[in-house]
């Protein structure tokens, strides 16, 4: 497929954003469009159900990556997890076509790699390189899309290890992969994952960094672009691109052409406090 390639950021089950942003002019102009989600397609906004089948009848034209709500999802479904009060994944799980659903959403990628741009939901540690990821993330994929997938998300909460073994196996393995993919927003410089510290860009403590500013990190030279950051919000470098700019929240959805940078922004109802991310 030939069209021009928009990438968006969190949709966070805010489908009145999401429909907008599709019938943009600058979007809709090309037909033959395809769209790279980030990843938190569902969760905390007021139309998961529709924001999951709104992507998915997009086809071959979509590409997602999962995200933490999109993992959190597979696990309420799976019965591991119950879904919280501020969580709006209910209408998901009882809709009639659930299981397609829920199918469809556990056979997606964790990290796709195109025209030299990576995309993974959260980020990646400082020693894997594009290969490394992409290899890293099909064994979470393999895991998730087998007989037992449901074995696989149980294994996933926690917050250690928090650096990479290339001897770490099983669940450890498993979940230093997804939090690092889905999760990650600070380190140490030497690539420890940190997770307790909730403070404003800039203000962090010393002796951490936002993951992609780790030194000599082995991705530098491709292009990532993710999502999950909120408050860091847009973010344009020459090998960087941030796109989480708070939908959910009352801030916009993001996309970005990927061929010249060209930016659509929609402003989006407030529908969660930011307080409670």
């Amino acid at each position: 497929m030939t069209g021009s390639i928009w990438m968006i950021g969190d949709v966070q089950g805010c489908c009145a954003s999401l429909d907008q942003l599709l019938a943009h002019p600058d979007v809709a102009a090309d037909p033959d469009a395809r769209f790279w989600f980030a990843g938190d397609l569902v969760n905390r906004g007021p139309q998961s159900l529709e924001t999951l089948r709104r992507i998915i009848a997009l086809g071959d034209r979509a590409v997602s990556v999962l995200g933490n709500h999109d993992l959190h999802l597979l696990a309420a479904a799976a019965g591991v997890r119950k879904p919280s009060k501020s969580d709006t994944l209910d209408e998901i799980l009882r809709a009639p076509d659930a299981a397609d659903l829920i199918d469809w959403l556990r056979h997606r990628p964790l990290a796709h790699f195109e025209h030299e741009h990576l995309m993974v939901h959260a980020g990646v540690l400082a020693k894997w390189d594009v290969e490394k990821v992409l290899a890293l993330a099909d064994e979470v994929q393999r895991a998730l899309r087998g007989p037992n997938w449901q074995k696989a998300l149980q294994k996933m909460y926690g917050n250690e290890p928090a650096n990479w073994k290339e001897d770490h196996k099983g669940g450890k393995r498993l979940r230093v992969i997804i939090n690092a993919l889905t999760r990650i927003r600070l380190c140490t410089p030497n690539g420890h994952m940190e997770f307790a510290t909730k403070v404003a860009p800039g203000a962090w403590p010393a002796g951490l960094v936002p993951w992609f500013d780790v030194p000599n990190r082995a991705t530098r030279d491709v292009t990532i672009v993710f999502g999950h950051w909120s408050t860091l919000g847009l973010l344009v470098r020459p090998h960087l691109v941030c796109l989480d700019t708070g939908c959910v929240w009352g801030g916009s959805l993001t996309a970005l052409r990927l061929h010249d940078r060209k930016l659509v922004q929609i402003r989006c109802a407030q529908s969660q406090d930011p307080r409670g991310e």
